[in-house]
């Protein structure tokens, strides 16, 4: 069927074609806009480093987590978060990555950081203190940003109703 409209001729399945473009667009605008999830750290000595982060909310994100990663960027990581604050260990099996795992309680403190791990290791890994955060990132980013225990952590834009035993 073909109708006239100001001197064009239409056919319906182009207007919803143009519909569809439309939509796709505002939805992509309305995506690109939205914060990516970060971490933010503040030493005591008066400094502060962010990461973007990948979330780890469920059993099979934290069971998977980095596993099989060739590379991550300086400023990026993975925060796993837990439905409680309990002691928390981590291996790192099939992960080729040195990592710094820096152990995070309810509190937003760091309690502990196990830096530099080794990669495809099986040994557990954890800290004394109970936390209900880990933060993953590359291996020496922890030293080189002089981050220790004791140090305040900020979360934006990091959903927490979500998280699963």
């Amino acid at each position: 069927m073909r109708y006239l409209n100001s001197g064009r001729v239409n056919t319906p399945p182009a207007k919803w074609l143009r519909l569809l473009v439309m939509l796709l667009a505002m939805l992509a605008s309305v995506t690109a806009c939205q914060a990516e999830p970060k971490v933010t750290i503040s030493t005591k000595e008066g400094r502060t480093v962010s990461f973007v982060v990948e979330i780890a909310d469920t059993p099979s994100k934290r069971e998977m987590g980095l596993q099989y990663r060739r590379d991550l960027a300086a400023d990026r990581g993975m925060l796993f978060i837990f439905p409680a604050q309990s002691q928390q260990s981590f291996w790192m099996k099939n992960t080729p990555l040195p990592l710094d795992m820096i152990f995070i309680n309810g509190d937003r403190k760091i309690v502990g950081i196990v830096e530099q791990t080794v990669p495809f290791s099986l040994d557990p890994r954890s800290v004394s203190a109970p936390s209900q955060y880990v933060l993953e990132i590359n291996g020496g980013l922890s030293q080189r940003h002089g981050i220790k225990a004791g140090d305040t952590v900020r979360f934006e834009d990091i959903p927490q109703p979500n998280v699963r035993e």
